[in-house]
């Protein structure tokens, strides 16, 4: 995927700007959706069905990014509801990535490709394999499952110190 990102992004400019155009290109070619998922889907595989999971545009956006030589980790957390607009769907896992420019780590997030508040990092990793949730073989039925993240108020913190 080398050539390909250069042929892409080459000419942006470097930086904050590059990993944005990345996220755009991205969050505008790949559609979103639960039946997308796979657990061999690559890069590339993304690239050329565009077609996945937040998994799969974050692994997409981060390969894109460290072909360009940006140094880029995956992250794994709860992305919570605070600060959009209610949605139908429950609050789930999410997985995005962070790229290290400067001298620190930035989160950027293909999928949304917006600022959100209320993200709750659980894992760091080179993709997915690193910090997978489970690991099952054979038949294992999700029984049940919720996530729930509320905003917390400047009073509240103070008991915190």
């Amino acid at each position: 995927m080398v050539p390909l990102a250069w042929d892409l992004f080459g000419e942006t400019p470097l930086g904050w700007p590059r990993v944005q155009a990345i996220c755009d290109w991205v969050h505008a070619k790949v559609t979103f959706g639960y039946a997308y998922a796979r657990p061999t889907k690559s890069a590339f595989d993304v690239f050329a069905e565009r077609m996945g999971v937040c998994r799969d545009f974050a692994h997409t956006a981060l390969t894109l990014c460290r072909c360009l030589n940006i140094p880029a980790r995956y992250t794994m957390g709860y992305l919570g509801d605070i600060g959009v607009p209610p949605s139908a769907s429950p609050m789930d896992f999410s997985g995005w990535f962070e790229v290290y420019l400067g001298d620190k780590w930035h989160t950027f997030d293909a999928r949304y490709n917006k600022r959100r508040i209320g993200r709750i990092v659980m894992v760091y990793g080179r993709d997915a394999t690193d910090v997978a949730l489970t690991t099952s073989y054979g038949s294992a039925p999700l029984a049940g499952f919720k996530v729930w993240a509320e905003e917390v108020g400047e009073d509240a913190m103070q008991d915190f110190g």
